[in-house]
């Protein structure tokens, strides 16, 4: 299945896996979303641009790693946040679909 958007993409956490077509930052918040932060930062650290860097900083700023977390939102170009995890969450989400998501 591929979300076209945030309701979608939670409808796909009821499947077993993230289809491999989707670009590895989707895949990275799939498994994050599942609570596999392990798969989720894995997949993440191998992203070298300004969205892997987002996600990965997520990540640290989830496991209460604020100092770590605040490097890798200097990495993407971002100010630490003052949103819910739930809500940076979504907006990673929707951003991931608006700009790395493959266009129909």
């Amino acid at each position: 299945m591929e979300p076209l958007d945030y309701n979608g993409f939670l409808k796909t956490l009821e499947e077993g896996n993230p289809s491999e077509k989707w670009p590895a930052s989707l895949r990275s918040l799939w498994f994050d979303a599942q609570g596999n932060w392990e798969a989720s930062h894995n997949i993440a650290q191998d992203i070298h641009d300004n969205t892997g860097s987002w996600i990965h900083a997520y990540l640290h700023r989830k496991e209460g790693d604020d100092w770590n977390a605040g490097y890798w939102y200097g990495k993407a170009d971002r100010p630490f946040p003052k949103i819910s995890l739930g809500e940076e969450f979504k907006q990673l989400v929707l951003f991931v679909l608006e700009t790395d998501f493959p266009k129909q």
